[in-house]
């Protein structure tokens, strides 16, 4: 389809599109990954034939930030959100809208589920790696699976806010705020040889996925112990007798947390993305009975994009912050947040969990420690578990290897060799 074909607000976006992508390096950040990913795709949009979903036009607001500072991209991402809502308007107004968003909704919620499975599957295979090149090659896979899930989950909330709108004529189409990146992996850098694993979904504007037909699934991978075995609640550790209940919130936390949510999807629709930030920053640091409760109303108001932010946010807590969460969401039968928050929470080098373990054991939070520890046994190697008990043997040795065999008798032999091996244990 011609440009002059296009409806005018379409073609006021591709222009803006296209003037923004001038200003950006081609070899480097997310526009050198969108056009490696999808060159074709990339240019139907500035076309104007195709739409981008808005992380994409974020993410290049992202480079933008990073090429000439924070007041430059705050000042295109006002016309950029301006212009995108009149453009989604306007391709949704034509003929067959509401079947060709349910179409790709469908398939976009197949790339959810692949990228949630892709992440399962690379989080097992983690924990059997033998060598520090190939945990470090699947910390990059899993950075990448992380940041499709959390494209695909946005871009899902945004097809469904269209059809919404489709099927509600009086109600304004807004286009999802920008979602704050997640920790990793960072802004791409220059690009100097195609990428292995490049970010973005399965085509990085979400366009024609039902051409393209579903993912392929990954190589089978080598199973890892269960991270859930021997009647842990959420870390597969500890005796669920001895811990003691994570307080129940009350009506005033349920009233706080609908209140928060309120405020935070005002900000989303007026386009303020780096308020709405540091308001889950500030959520972040709540006390952990409110986080199942915000888990709820966020999915009630269509911000899954910002659930998965804030559970980013919670995994940079303190160790003790960050296991009273992981027991509030399991108490509130979040198992899989639960275990996804302490996943994150490990994703830290060795000499930060051996002073975490350091720093709760000393205060006789032992049943926090074997959860902690479970946790980072659950997903990193024997000889990662090994650097941590480096620094105090007597201690950590006996704490880690309680907790392996709270994931299985496997993993708690192949901690002993790695131990042995290491000279942390007779």
């Amino acid at each position: 389809m011609a440009v002059a074909q296009l409806p005018g607000a379409a073609v006021d976006f591709a222009r803006f599109l296209a003037g923004l992508t001038a200003l950006l390096d081609r070899r480097s950040g997310w526009l050198a990954v969108f056009l490696e990913r999808d060159p074709d795709g990339m240019r139907a949009c500035l076309a104007g034939s195709e739409l981008p979903p808005w992380d994409v036009v974020d993410a290049l607001l992202q480079d933008l930030a990073a090429d000439q500072g924070a007041a430059a991209a705050r000042t295109e991402a006002a016309t950029a959100r301006t212009l995108h809502a009149a453009a989604t308007a306007a391709h949704d107004a034509g003929p067959g809208a509401a079947a060709a968003l349910a179409g790709r909704l469908d398939g976009m919620l197949r790339e959810q589920r692949y990228a949630a499975e892709r992440f399962q599957e690379l989080t097992a295979h983690r924990a059997t790696a033998t060598t520090q090149e190939a945990a470090a090659a699947l910390d990059v896979d899993l950075a990448w699976a992380e940041d499709d899930h959390r494209r695909a989950t946005a871009r899902c909330a945004e097809l469904r806010a269209r059809s919404d709108a489709l099927a509600t004529p009086a109600a304004a189409v807004r286009a999802p705020a920008p979602a704050a990146p997640a920790p990793a992996p960072e802004r791409p850098a220059k690009q100097t040889k195609p990428r292995k694993r490049p970010r973005g979904g399965a085509r990085f504007a979400g366009i024609a996925e039902e051409a393209a037909g579903p993912p392929q699934p990954p190589a089978p991978v080598a199973p890892a112990p269960a991270a859930a075995v021997r009647g842990a609640r959420f870390a597969g550790v500890a005796d669920p007798a001895e811990e003691p209940a994570p307080s129940r919130p009350g009506p005033e936390d349920a009233h706080a947390a609908g209140g928060a949510v309120a405020h935070l999807h005002a900000l989303r629709a007026q386009g303020r993305g780096g308020e709405a930030h540091v308001l889950l920053a500030e959520l972040a640091g709540w006390p952990a009975p409110r986080l199942p409760l915000l888990a709820a109303e966020l999915h009630r108001a269509g911000l899954e994009a910002d659930w998965a932010t804030l559970l980013w946010e919670v995994a940079a807590l303190p160790p003790a912050g960050l296991v009273a969460a992981a027991d509030a969401l399991a108490a509130a039968g979040r198992g899989a947040d639960a275990r996804q928050l302490l996943r994150q929470g490990v994703a830290r080098p060795a000499p930060e969990i051996a002073d975490a373990l350091h720093l709760l054991t000393g205060d006789g939070r032992d049943r926090q420690a074997r959860a902690l520890a479970g946790a980072y046994l659950a997903v990193r190697s024997p000889e990662d578990a090994a650097g941590v008990a480096r620094s105090d043997p007597d201690r950590l040795v006996p704490l880690l290897l309680d907790a392996a065999r709270g994931v299985s008798e496997e993993r708690h032999w192949d901690l002993v060799h790695a131990f042995r091996v290491a000279g942390v244990l007779a």
